[in-house]
């Protein structure tokens, strides 16, 4: 697979990574199978897909528990990427950016892991009664000593922080500049996709100025953007989309263009070329230093998304891509 480098200390990764998340939570929890889950990975890595994201939330603890069980075995061939901040309760997500419970969730996830170095430990949320700056600095230490290779942030929320007239990305830019001043970003994970593309405005820009590099997270839209589902089908009671607005039977039917879109470009690319590939080869084609992550939890889809690398967008697909009709339905 084509490699592509993130941050100032040039780390290589396949240039699509794999979201683990679906494989333990927030999607469908009655297909979730981990023998299943556990060949997806080994098959991301025989494909050269070595970029594995995870979180201390998800299950919680159960996905980084489930990716230890491939990397005692193959660890070497794969870049570790999970994140901090985030608990879990009975209803309710709660951030925790105190110093102390970062070097103790770090010590976990190593454990979990079965590693003794995460190659990107990432800010899953600031917590809003912590200073950024003690946090960001607790998880520097953690560089220091030899548990973390690289920092990154998650962007804020399309709620969270979000001013007035202000644009989406502005909490998250404000976030950057402090904590850049504290020890370096080498990456910033946010949403980015056809039907999502807001992070080309301002965030995009900035990590490309910088060096940063930037890992698209939700790439086909939560699934949406590979045409694969139903409107009006409906999702099990746990799946995040059972209560997202833009997944009501109304709004995925008039989002339906976006889909058709997609798979009008990739006719023309070929026998064999899915929609999906052709919406993670225009995130590939936003910058160099840009990674989608799409979240799989079969083999089959895995190694669909890997060949999206191999899905070559001329100008007229892009500029046909560029224009199709803005989603429907807030994100907030």
């Amino acid at each position: 697979m084509e490699r592509r480098t993130i941050g100032a200390g040039a780390l290589a990764v396949g240039a699509v990574g794999l979201g683990c998340m679906p494989m333990s939570w927030a999607y469908s929890g009655s297909r979730q199978r981990g023998d299943e889950s556990l060949r997806a990975v080994h098959g991301a890595l025989d494909l050269g897909v070595t970029l594995l994201d995870t979180a201390d939330m998800y299950g919680p603890f159960t996905n980084e528990l489930l990716l230890g069980r491939v990397l005692r075995q193959r660890r070497a061939e794969a870049f570790v990427s999970t994140k901090v901040g985030l608990l879990v309760g009975e209803q309710h997500i709660v951030a925790n950016g105190r110093p102390g419970y970062v070097r103790r969730a770090c010590d976990a996830s190593l454990r979990r892991l079965q590693t003794d170095v995460i190659d990107l430990y990432q800010l899953h949320r600031a917590d809003p009664e912590v200073p950024v700056e003690e946090t960001w600095g607790a998880m520097a230490e953690l560089v220091r000593a030899g548990k973390v290779r690289a920092l990154g942030l998650c962007a804020v929320g399309a709620r969270g922080g979000r001013r007035s007239g202000a644009h989406l990305h502005d909490a998250t830019l404000r976030q950057l500049r402090r904590v850049q001043q504290v020890f370096p970003v080498t990456a910033v994970q946010a949403e980015l996709s056809v039907w999502s593309p807001e992070a080309l405005e301002s965030l995009l820009p900035w990590c490309a100025a910088r060096g940063v590099g930037f890992l698209a997270a939700m790439p086909l839209g939560n699934g949406f953007l590979t045409g694969t589902l139903t409107p009006g089908e409906g999702f099990e009671p746990d799946d995040l989309r059972a209560r997202h607005p833009r997944f009501t039977a109304e709004m995925m039917a008039a989002n339906q263009p976006i889909v058709a879109g997609l798979r009008r470009v990739a006719a023309r690319r070929g026998d064999g070329v899915t929609a999906a590939q052709v919406a993670l080869a225009w995130v590939l084609a936003q910058g160099r230093h840009v990674v989608p992550v799409p979240g799989a939890k079969q083999g089959r889809w895995v190694a669909e998304n890997a060949g999206s690398v191999d899905v070559r967008l001329t100008a007229e697909d892009l500029r046909e891509l560029g224009g199709l009709p803005a989603a429907q339905g807030s994100w907030d």
